[in-house]
């Protein structure tokens, strides 16, 4: 059985050296309270919470399951007394507005908490990770009387928050919900509908749920032009913010799926439940988009933390287990037979978790700071470039690091051999776990086309040509190169770098002269686009871990075998995993006429 570690060596390591968060906070005035003694603190003691109170729930939690009785759900066993220690915590108010109750900390540091308890216990986090989303749609595109109302008592995290896009005949497309929203007398409106697959629609954690829902009103344009967004309690709510009687929203049964057992993914009935418009009417979409991002952000972190329990796991049993003696001979001649971590195929299987996990969650960090920006920045220019790069990432990072979580997870159930496919070891939990992670929010297709479609085609490549050039002023950057002692071994990574950047460039454009004569290019070519993007986007991280690794063994500070680490793991996911994009780049070139030629008979 797993039991979860918080890998603060590997968190610091990429706060406080690579990306220096100190100098970042700084910056903020907002974030004076970011200083290193209070972020060390709050590592420290949610490690501590995460490893002792969430971890140790995991598997029997998938293995309970959730129960559903006459429109109740109970969650598994140990679930509610570790919410009530998340709320005693503080925890869910951590990077939220200080006016609501919060703590008023970066959302970066917010991000670094989500990986924590997504890793040990990825079911648990789902419930208040969906508040965030609802938390911040109310504060971006709600009314002062809103915010005061839900706010504060969802920051105390004693309620809770959901999103109800999906309906049975729509998922994705939007355009086709059916929910309606009638105007009562009061000025709230009768929503009626149903919605399914929806996370932590219903539970026993929470003394309210507040569902963030999409509906019609009366006469509303057709499509997705006529889509408002209302938010729907589960209680009413007084004056003086008590409960009341209970809202008609009534939980019709919960999903029995592959993973997230432990998770309650709810099908809700709205007959005549009394909503209220948040957002200007028939721009419920725009106004969900907040929720949407939030959301993709932390579905992101999910495809790090399935690679990091895989990687746990499976170096603890590789140098566990014995079977064999090394190629190059016996490395342990006391033992029966030589541990697998000798044998070059298990430690390939290794270092690509260890590369995925470590550059996946740089680039969570890396994106985390742009978050912060969108957020507090001090101008609305700021802000503005902070959400158009946050924008530009949330796709690559959802759709790139949860592939690559679920590759990671089932390497972990490859390393463990017959092992891994049994309960026991925890293994096959987090390969079906991480299996939803690329489907909700937006699947790796949608992703692929809200990356190549909406924000390369559209903005005919202007964000993305920015980030291109960012990488190449890094290449060219006189600290990183020529007044680095260790110049030759970086353009071990520099070089190539450079030179897939530039190319990364010269395919935008010419993908897009092929749009113009084919439309179908760009579904054709998203997928192997955005997976292209996300391998030359790990590898600027690559580059940068290893420059700072290489940094701190000349000043001859703290762990120098953790630094050389870092630098071999480097040279690995450039050698062994950067090539990839060879194959991504010749298909996302390659005519989509093979993909339309046949007929749907044909098939």
């Amino acid at each position: 059985m797993h039991q979860y570690k918080a890998p603060i060596d590997n968190i610091k390591f990429l706060i406080d050296d690579v990306f220096k968060f100190e100098k970042h906070y700084a910056s903020f005035p907002s974030y004076e309270d970011a200083s290193p003694d209070m972020v060390d603190a709050i590592l420290q003691e949610c490690a501590k919470y995460c490893e002792n109170e969430l971890s140790p729930i995991n598997q029997s939690g998938d293995k309970e399951g959730c129960k559903f009785k006459d429109g109740d759900v109970t969650t598994p066993s140990g679930f509610k007394e570790a919410y009530n220690m998340y709320v005693e915590g503080g925890w869910q108010g951590l990077s939220f507005d200080t006016e609501y109750g919060g703590q008023g900390l970066p959302q970066s540091l917010g991000l670094i908490k989500s990986e924590m308890m997504g890793s040990a216990n990825w079911s648990f986090g789902m419930y208040p990770g969906l508040s965030l989303g609802a938390m911040n749609t109310i504060i971006t595109h709600g009314t002062e009387q809103q915010k005061q109302t839900y706010l504060p008592k969802l920051t105390e995290g004693t309620w809770s928050g959901t999103m109800c896009l999906t309906e049975a005949q729509c998922g994705t497309d939007l355009g086709q919900v059916r929910t309606k929203a009638v105007p009562n007398d009061d000025g709230s409106f009768a929503i009626t509908g149903s919605k399914i697959f929806i996370s932590a629609g219903e539970h026993d954690l929470t003394e309210n749920i507040i569902h963030i829902v999409l509906a019609r009103l009366p006469n509303a344009p057709s499509g997705t032009r006529g889509i408002s967004l209302f938010i729907v309690p589960k209680f009413n709510v007084g004056e003086n913010n008590e409960l009341l009687e209970r809202n008609p929203v009534l939980c019709g049964s919960i999903e029995d799926k592959m993973g997230i057992k432990a998770s309650a993914t709810a099908v809700l009935n709205f007959d005549g439940a009394k909503g209220f418009l948040i957002g200007p009417e028939n721009k419920g979409l725009e106004c969900m988009f907040t929720f949407m991002n939030t959301a993709r952000l932390g579905t992101a972190l999910q495809g790090v933390c399935a690679a990091e329990n895989a990687y746990q796991s499976s170096l603890a049993y590789a140098k566990d287990r014995l079977s064999m003696r090394s190629l190059s001979g016996k490395k342990y001649p006391e033992k029966v037979a030589d541990p697998i971590i000798v044998h070059p195929d298990v430690r390939r299987m290794l270092l690509t978790q260890k590369a995925i996990v470590e550059g996946g969650r740089a680039m969570i960090y890396y994106t985390g700071l742009f978050a912060d920006q969108f957020i507090n920045g001090a101008t609305e220019e700021v802000r503005q470039k902070g959400d158009d790069k946050l924008g530009l990432l949330t796709p690559i990072a959802k759709a790139f690091l949860t592939e690559l979580g679920f590759e990671s997870s089932n390497l972990g159930m490859q390393i463990f051999g017959g092992h891994g496919y049994i309960k026991e070891w925890g293994m096959e939990q987090n390969l079906r776990d991480v299996r939803i992670s690329s489907l909700y929010e937006g699947t790796t297709g949608i992703q692929a086309l809200d990356l190549l479609g909406r924000k390369v085609m559209l903005d005919r490549g202007k964000q993305l040509s920015l980030f291109i050039k960012e990488i190449l002023s890094y290449c060219k950057d006189k600290s990183v190169v020529s007044n680095n002692p260790h110049k030759k071994q970086m353009n071990k990574f520099i070089v190539p770098l450079a030179k897939e950047a530039a190319k990364w460039q010269l395919y935008i454009y010419r993908i897009m002269l092929k749009v113009r004569k084919d439309r179908d290019m760009v579904g054709a070519a998203s997928v192997d686009f955005l997976m292209y993007s996300g391998y030359i986007t790990m590898a600027y991280m690559w580059a940068k871990m290893a420059q700072t690794a290489y940094e701190k063994i000349e000043q001859g500070e703290g762990d120098l075998e953790f630094y050389r680490s870092k630098i071999k793991t480097a040279r690995f996911y450039y050698e062994r995993i950067l090539p990839r994009i060879d194959t991504h780049s010749k298909l996302m070139m390659t005519s989509p006429a093979s993909l339309m030629r046949i007929n749907e008979d044909q098939f």
